[in-house]
């Protein structure tokens, strides 16, 4: 499948589309895939739940987990960078094999969103719980409140004040794609996607969002069909990137009905998103959104608008390797 090219975009000279993942598919099929290479962490907790006869939602639960209590990355859980308020801000999903969701948005002072998410899910009639309500329900169901702005986020944040524009800042796989493609910085969200022991399947994602966004802005990581979808007949999706982008195009759940249709992931994930890049032309250009697929088989695929996306895949024997996603443009 061909795509738009810059010229068609920019009405500049054309880029060649890469093709599609670098690496070969593994021979064994895939029980968890993650997004970026700090996904690696993430699957090794989710396989390890999966040997100890946990299911697929312990597995992504205990992926995202991971992740959140990472003080080193800046855009999911503990240390995440705050908002223009210096607030950090969680917003987590979880979706099962059963089509059971649960999801919290602009959470406060509680590092494991994820599993507040799967809260919502197992222990009221909701699907999506906010600010101040999800805060009160994460500290009725026991989670213990912590301060999540680090030193680290709290000195990105006091120097970000200086600027003059005073706007909100990309995270950094939107802006340093053309200088670190893959690198352990250029990353935000994370999503995940496992299948169990028993063939079922479940998801999850979770992230701080833009840095220094508005107060009350989400993305797509906490709307099911955006951020995270799962349909245990064909297979499961994930987003990452400029989530405004993913909303606009219901990117995981696209990508699933087109595995449905019969594309594989990676096919599926491209077909999303060409049809992103042509409903939104030169304002997609310049930035990062990124898709992530599993189906039933154990097949993994990504793609991206820019090239550096890549993501981690493990077998039930626990080998991981990391995939990097084609892109539909080059680097400038």
């Amino acid at each position: 499948m061909s795509g738009p090219s810059r010229r068609a975009l920019l009405g500049a000279a054309p880029v060649a589309a890469l093709a599609g993942a670098v690496s070969a598919q593994p021979a064994s099929p895939a029980v968890m895939v993650s997004t970026w290479d700090f996904g690696a962490a993430a699957n090794a907790a989710g396989v390890a739940a999966r040997s100890g006869g946990g299911s697929a939602l312990d597995m992504v639960e205990a992926g995202g987990r991971v992740a959140e209590a990472d003080e080193s990355n800046s855009s999911v859980g503990l240390g995440g960078l705050p908002d223009r308020d210096g607030r950090v801000t969680l917003d987590a999903c979880v979706m099962t094999w059963a089509g059971d969701i649960g999801a919290v948005c602009a959470l406060e002072d509680v590092v494991h969103a994820v599993s507040v998410a799967r809260r919502v899910m197992e222990r009221t009639p909701h699907t999506m719980l906010v600010g101040e309500g999800a805060r009160t329900f994460a500290i009725d169901q026991g989670f213990e409140l912590q301060n999540l702005l680090t030193p680290r986020a709290e000195a990105a944040w006091r120097e970000w004040l200086k600027t003059a524009d005073y706007a909100p800042r990309i995270n950094s796989e939107n802006t340093d794609w053309r200088s670190m493609p893959g690198g352990p910085g250029n990353h935000d969200t994370i999503g995940l996607l496992a299948i169990d022991a028993a063939n079922r399947m479940a998801g999850a994602c979770t992230t701080s969002g833009m840095a220094f966004k508005m107060r009350g802005r989400v993305g797509d990581s906490p709307i099911i069909g955006a951020g995270l979808y799962v349909d245990d007949e064909v297979g499961g999706a994930t987003a990452t990137g400029v989530g405004e982008d993913v909303v606009r195009v219901a990117g995981a759940h696209s990508v699933v009905e087109a595995m449905r249709a019969g594309l594989d992931p990676t096919a599926a994930c491209r077909r999303v998103i060409e049809r992103l890049a042509r409903l939104r032309g030169s304002k997609v250009a310049a930035s990062q959104v990124a898709l992530l697929a599993l189906d039933k088989q154990g097949r993994a695929g990504g793609f991206a608008l820019q090239p550096g996306f890549t993501y981690a895949v493990t077998d039930a024997a626990g080998h991981t390797r990391i995939e990097r996603a084609g892109a539909l443009f080059e680097t400038p």
